[in-house]
């Protein structure tokens, strides 16, 4: 069957049920089922908001595969960017040594959810036995649109390993990294959970989660059509008090948050901490299949280990009520190992159009990868688990 690729710069312009069908599904067998980050709701959140769009560096340019009676059989969530800010995965001394050799390395063509840097997948075709053709050939087809575009290269981020396979079958290159995740070894509940830890480990998880709560400070979940806009106003205060810090400008605004309370708000836990009638704390939550990923946190209060509790432990507790597999708490956070959360790699693939840079940073990945796994071989040696229990490779 004949296909054809075209872009698509509003998601709007797509049918949302459409889109949604390439979403894998949780009784697929997919390595990352229904991704809600993925979903025609969350993406079209970000451009309604102006969240992302041309003036923000992230142009819309969704790549939609179609067979030759017009449906939709594969598609990419994809931007031209102008910069290398929101990814997660950062290539800015790339385009620099591209640049003082004479070369444009924008515009780029990132394939990617814009500032979320979650795992999940990047090539999406449903759930049929031709899903593994249509990957291939989505991802060996789009380095002559990069070029038609005028893009020098092509970055898919947060990968699957299915997707991680279709890019590497056509000559793209693997980059790793690691995050910090939580692995659900059946436990029924949070006791469960620390009764795998060493005895000072789990000490010190109790103290945390004890000091957490003093203050007479307390816990909700909000989730489904449970929230309302309060509770997001009240998000987005702590969501610009920590956007304000790290980044100088919080890259997510207030319509963006309304939009999704409004059109995925089952998809959406919010656990926020109160302390004489207000909220005092929160983080923003995401449900996926057997995942729940953390996102955002902020507050306008400190106090000791709240971050921990709000972030991590809670996520724990629900990850276990509900019977998901893993949580997914953002980039970065060595501290989080001594919370029980594990290390693991995460990948992305590149395709760079010039031959001679391409062969250059091969290189340097190729030294690269070898460092995040010693690195990561030496934080696995330092979980809180007691000896026995087993490891994050076990669980891949």
């Amino acid at each position: 069957m004949a296909f054809r690729l075209r872009l698509e710069t509003e998601i709007s312009k797509i049918d949302q049920a459409a889109w949604n069908r390439l979403v894998p599904l949780p009784s697929s067998g997919s390595d990352d089922p229904d991704n809600p980050f993925v979903r025609h709701e969350f993406l079209a959140a970000l451009e309604a908001s102006g969240s992302v769009g041309h003036k923000t560096g992230w142009t819309p340019a969704h790549v939609l595969m179609e067979d030759d009676t017009g449906a939709l059989v594969a598609a990419a969530p994809a931007y031209l960017k102008s910069h290398s800010m929101g990814e997660y995965v950062f290539d800015h001394a790339w385009a620099e040594a591209y640049e003082r050799a004479g070369g444009r390395y924008y515009p780029k063509l990132q394939l990617a959810v814009p500032f979320t840097p979650a795992t999940g997948p990047r090539l999406l075709v449903g759930d049929h036995e031709h899903a593994q053709e249509h990957r291939e050939a989505l991802a060996q087809t789009l380095p002559n649109l990069a070029q038609k575009l005028g893009a020098s290269s092509i970055h898919a981020t947060f990968l699957t390993d299915s997707d991680k396979q279709a890019f590497l079958k056509a000559d793209y290159l693997e980059r790793n990294d690691k995050q910090f995740h939580w692995i659900n070894e059946n436990y029924q509940s949070f006791d469960d959970f620390l009764a795998a830890l060493s005895s000072r480990k789990r000490k010190l998880i109790k103290r945390e989660r004890r000091d957490a709560l003093k203050n007479e400070i307390t816990i909700e979940h909000v989730t489904g059509h449970a929230i309302t806009s309060q509770h997001m106003d009240s998000f987005f205060e702590f969501y610009l008090d920590t956007g304000g810090r790290k980044w100088g400008r919080p890259y997510l605004n207030r319509a963006f948050f309304e939009r999704l309370r409004e059109t995925m708000a089952e998809r959406i836990l919010l656990i926020l901490a109160r302390r004489d009638g207000r909220y005092i704390a929160g983080a923003i939550n995401f449900i996926g299949g057997r995942t729940l990923y953390g996102r955002n946190w902020g507050c306008i209060e400190d106090h000791p280990f709240l971050h921990f509790e709000v972030c991590y432990y809670q996520a724990i507790d629900f990850a276990i009520a509900h019977g998901l597999t893993r949580v997914e708490a953002g980039a970065q956070g060595e501290h989080k190992l001594a919370r029980g959360y594990r290390p693991v790699t995460t990948s992305s693939a590149h395709y760079i159009l010039d031959p001679h840079f391409s062969d250059a940073v091969a290189a340097y990945l190729q030294q690269e990868r070898a460092a995040v796994a010693e690195l990561t071989d030496e934080l696995s040696d330092m979980t809180p688990f007691r000896r026995g229990q087993s490891s994050v490779e076990e669980q891949e």
